[in-house]
């Protein structure tokens, strides 16, 4: 497999920065070109920041990282500080980051990027809210025939909704702009709650990360201790699911996820429903696939994955 070129679009976020990690650790499969930060998680002045820190936990203050869109396009800003806490990253204890932000916006950043590099080269994955990589397409709809392809983290359908009955929070968060994404016409891979909800951290699988004894295995598993409060107590589970974790671990392993090729569309009119994911699992429209939609991972490899590469940094 040719290394992949990839922006990455979060909003750290403990399993993003797990996300992060996983990627910056991987530099035979995957070239990270920049990260760009978003509002979602928490606002947007602590997700840049919480960008830099897991960069220079990771040891690379060499990435660059960009500050994007601090709202959604067409409504008010939902955060999550009840799930992540009120820094986006409890758990352990990190230093404020050294490195600079970068002066040029995020969604500027994309553009340029997709533009000067070869057609069909750069991946984004987006881990958050889609508001960057739908401002990207609408100031530069040349970009969306050279994007290779969007992975991303958010939807769902057998698992409904985590944020509202019938929503995965990503999208909730700014449905409009996962609108335009899932419009765009760019091959997208999405990875819903229906593959992220078995990609849980039990406790033996937090103990391989910390057993790893390095800065960046004991602070995932600080990070995955002070997340799994929530999901425990929500769904009665035997720990955390590991989110954005899995857009990362499909670029190196594909073959630990199978999914189908459906149409996708989201729900932007109504309050009820507003940023369902209405995936055609079963085929049963004529709309055409937009999306390879994930319905299973095995999590056994998953972890092994996680656990191997992080020990490296």
């Amino acid at each position: 497999m040719s290394k992949q070129k990839i922006i990455i679009d979060t909003d750290p976020g403990q399993d993003d920065a797990v996300a992060i990690l996983l990627a910056l650790a991987s530099p035979d499969e995957i070239e990270v070109l920049g990260i760009t930060a978003v509002a979602g998680n928490v606002p947007l002045a602590l997700t840049q920041r919480n960008a830099r820190m897991v960069c220079e936990l990771a040891g690379r203050p060499d990435i660059r990282v960009f500050a994007g869109c601090d709202r959604p396009l067409g409504r008010d800003l939902v955060t999550a500080e009840h799930v992540h806490g009120k820094s986006g990253l409890d758990g352990p204890v990190l230093p404020d980051p050294v490195m600079p932000l970068q002066e040029q916006h995020a969604v500027d950043f994309i553009i340029d990027t997709v533009r000067e590099h070869a057609s069909g080269s750069v991946t984004l994955c987006p881990l958050g809210p889609l508001t960057n990589v739908a401002m990207a397409l609408e100031k530069a709809p040349d970009i969306a025939p050279r994007i290779r392809q969007i992975v991303l983290m958010g939807g769902a359908y057998f698992e409904v909704g985590n944020i509202t009955p019938s929503a995965e929070f990503n999208i909730y968060v700014d449905p409009q702009a996962a609108r335009i994404v899932f419009r765009s016409g760019v091959p997208l891979v999405v990875m819903p709650l229906d593959v992220t909800h078995k990609a849980l951290v039990t406790a033996a699988r937090n103990d391989a990360f910390r057993a790893i004894g390095s800065p960046v295995g004991i602070a995932v598993a600080q990070m995955t201790e002070f997340f799994e409060r929530f999901d425990k107590e929500k769904y009665g589970s035997l720990g955390a699911p590991l989110h954005d974790p899995c857009v990362t671990a499909w670029l190196i392993r594909p073959d630990l996820f199978t999914g189908r090729h459906v149409n996708v569309e989201i729900e932007t009119q109504s309050e009820l429903t507003m940023g369902m994911t209405v995936a055609d699992w079963w085929r049963v429209t004529r709309r055409a696939p937009n999306a390879l939609f994930m319905g299973d991972v095995d999590a056994d490899g998953f972890f092994d994955l996680l656990t191997e590469r992080l020990a490296r940094l």
